[in-house]
């Protein structure tokens, strides 16, 4: 088997519309990835700004922080799906100038309420790319070439999260030209501009099969679902969990319930459902995406608990805040790119031990800081570590979760796995957050907000022990 595979229009091949190098064909598509994945994190510290100057209410903030977050959730198995009906070039393309033109606006807003609105086009912007990557990934690479992609494509969801607290900071600090917040929006557009001129060039052509049926009844449940499902889980602590949203997530079920209910019945009168069964039927899948769906949900649980620690325990700037959850987000990168080099005895297993691993370690971290110590070098170094051991886990579950996968499915399993990486993060931060924050009242001296954190790394802890449990269910890939 060949490192890439060699299709109408895939890299390296001959028969296509255009033959591309698969390096930059890698880094455009990744690219696309990494500025979605850092508009998640980049206007946290754009807050108190956007207050001051558009005079916005707290409920408009938190509007504006999640109003992204939520449209990006709820869209992503649509996106998926729309991909392989009219080709994942295209949409990503459109994607991408969806959130480059939204990303303008934003930096434009002349109001709050402008702000969310385009927040949500932002969101739905990368909600139509994002599912795209993958599906590009899985269709143009293969063996060696494809862990590797898929390395990097962790690496990249792991470096947005931290990078993006960083580079808000450094933005909103520089006030550029007087600009206040609008640059953690507007530098998106440069970058956007020339990915779209780049991908012109660059993305292979992989024609969507028109005749694939568009499942409009399960998209609207499922939507429906999906957004009763997010909205109270990102607004509902802010807010104060009012019973609109414990309505809102009961509701929630009862639409999973019908999904199921209207895709079967599709599926029974020979029409094709928005999720194939096949997809789910894959060989390890459903224990890979519970196990992956922990171990974000914990990542981005403490990523969260972590900056909420600093900056109202131990009183660190934002930029600091961001800077310590830099060595994480390096060590979960790394083990993303290199975990195949471990001797290959260990690749089977690797997943139980690595979620294992991250259990006590996750544990070790709140006792070091559960009396407010100020974050030094041992702390640090222990995050590295976790995040190293975390990457351990989420490269090879992503990896063996795709690799029974039919090509033809490729686009529909590669959304339903980044939306189960994305509602981890979204849910990790909502009940993790809340963790954390039952626990103390910020701001806070700092070893109230320390045994705060040690609560939340106990929980953290028993979802990892999930994960472990989850992983260990994976079917073993055959040696040979």
């Amino acid at each position: 088997m060949t490192d890439l595979q060699t299709r109408p229009g895939a890299v390296g091949s001959s028969t296509g519309a255009r033959a591309v190098r698969p390096g930059l064909l890698l880094a455009l598509v990744l690219c696309g990835q990494f500025m979605a994945i850092l508009d998640v994190s980049i206007v946290n510290v754009a807050v108190p700004t956007i207050r001051t100057d558009l005079h916005a209410s707290g409920a408009a903030l938190q509007l504006v922080i999640a109003g992204y977050t939520i449209a990006y959730a709820v869209l992503l198995i649509t996106g998926a799906r729309l991909g392989a009906r009219h080709g994942y070039s295209r949409l990503f393309q459109i994607g991408l100038a969806g959130f480059t033109a939204a990303s303008l606006a934003c930096g434009l807003a002349p109001a709050t309420g402008w702000l969310i609105a385009f927040r949500l086009l932002q969101g739905a912007g990368s909600a139509l790319m994002v599912p795209q990557v993958m599906s590009l990934l899985q269709r143009t690479f293969t063996g060696a070439a494809r862990t590797r992609a898929l390395g990097l494509y962790s690496a990249v969801i792991a470096g947005g999260m931290a990078i993006g607290q960083v580079l808000g900071g450094v933005l909103v600090g520089a006030d550029l030209f007087g600009t206040g917040w609008r640059p953690v929006f507007l530098v998106n557009v440069p970058i956007g501009l020339a990915l779209l001129a780049a991908g012109a060039r660059l993305l292979p052509n992989l024609p969507g099969d028109r005749n694939r049926g568009f499942d409009v009844p399960g998209l609207v449940v499922l939507g429906a679902a999906l957004g009763l499902l997010v909205v109270p889980l990102v607004l509902g602590r802010e807010l104060g969990w009012p019973a609109w949203g414990w309505a809102m997530l009961a509701a929630s079920a009862a639409l999973f319930a019908l999904f199921v209910v209207v895709e079967r019945r599709i599926a029974r009168r020979g029409g094709q459902p928005l999720i194939s069964g096949r997809v789910l039927r894959a060989p390890s899948l459903r224990p890979a995406a519970l196990s992956l769906f922990m171990i974000m949900a914990a990542f981005a649980g403490f990523l969260f608990a972590f900056a909420l620690h600093q900056q109202a325990g131990l009183g660190h700037e934002a930029l600091r805040a961001g800077l310590c959850s830099v060595p994480v987000a390096l060590g979960f990168g790394l083990s993303s790119l290199h975990w195949h080099r471990l001797p290959a005895r260990l690749h089977g297993v690797l997943p139980v031990l690595a979620a294992a691993l991250l259990a006590p370690g996750y544990l070790l971290l709140g006792v070091v800081l559960r009396d407010g110590a100020d974050i030094g070098a041992p702390a640090l170094t222990l995050t590295a570590v976790l995040g190293l051991i975390a990457g351990c886990a989420y490269s090879p579950l992503f990896a063996r979760a795709l690799a029974g996968v039919d090509p033809v499915d490729a686009a529909d399993a590669s959304g339903v796995m980044v939306t189960v990486v994305q509602l981890g993060q979204v849910i990790g931060v909502a009940v993790l957050g809340s963790v954390f924050l039952g626990g103390v009242d910020l701001p806070a001296p700092p070893g109230e907000s320390g045994h705060a954190l040690l609560v939340t790394t106990a929980a953290i802890a028993a979802a990892v022990a999930v994960a472990a449990v989850a992983a260990g269910r994976i079917r073993r890939p055959a040696r040979g």
